[in-house]
């Protein structure tokens, strides 16, 4: 009996008990997560960039049940457990709320969600600062995943200065994770445009961009011997 196609499903948790088709990219996942530490992806839409993050939050959270039949099954030490943030802009909100708004509340729901007490008063920057940090001092060092972080932008296209005021916010936002690293265990940003290009990350200049990178050509995406060997039933 064929497994279902996952079509439209993002969540590596969704698919794999719903016993999905997975086209396994443990390998090169495993070969990210053990080579460095802060990295950018840029992908077009439909690329697998959500599955990506999500397949990572389960392998930092230790659910190596999820990985059983999986090259990373017996490669990885499950009991390395970090808590994970995994903030997706294309859900957040923003448009109802504003950007502000829509980020002072998901970091909200983040803490809560972790038992931590945090005081929502002051700026994004302090309360994500103090997020990261309270955390780390509780669960151990953060992974921190954040999905299409240039939507806020690429959304407002058509109106240059909601998108200046929301570049704004997103440059102090992401101004935190320098001054942040004894709190960081793993970070990953993904979206579809480059972050050199949008002047948001002036302060994290450590990010390792494997956009054009060769060696991770294949960490999204079909290559054509993965079609063939995934897919020659259906």
């Amino acid at each position: 009996m064929l497994q279902r196609l996952p079509v439209g499903i993002q969540t590596f948790s969704e698919l794999r008990s719903r016993d999905c088709l997975y086209v396994d990219k443990t390998e090169a996942i495993h070969q990210l997560i053990t080579m460095g530490k802060y990295f950018f992806l840029s992908r077009p839409r439909r690329f697998g960039k959500s599955l990506l993050l999500s397949t990572i939050k389960e392998i930092y959270q230790g659910n190596r049940a999820l990985f059983d039949g999986l090259w990373i099954a017996d490669r990885w030490d499950w009991a390395k457990v970090h808590p994970v943030i995994h903030l997706s802009f294309a859900s957040m909100g923003y448009r109802d709320l504003g950007l502000d708004a829509a980020i002072r509340l998901q970091l909200q729901s983040i803490a809560n969600n972790y038992g931590i007490h945090s005081d929502n008063s002051g700026g994004i920057a302090r309360i994500f600062a103090e997020l990261l940090e309270k955390l780390a001092a509780k669960h151990g060092k953060v992974v921190l995943l954040i999905d299409e972080y240039d939507k806020p932008l690429i959304d407002y296209l058509d109106d240059i200065p909601l998108a200046k005021t929301n570049q704004q916010v997103m440059k102090t936002f992401y101004s935190v994770l320098k001054d942040s690293d004894p709190y960081l265990e793993f970070l990953l940003i993904t979206g579809v445009s480059k972050f050199s290009r949008v002047s948001i990350f002036s302060d994290l200049n450590n990010l390792a961009d494997l956009t054009m990178n060769r060696r991770f050509a294949t960490l999204t995406g079909y290559t054509q011997p993965e079609l063939e060997h995934y897919f020659a039933p259906y």
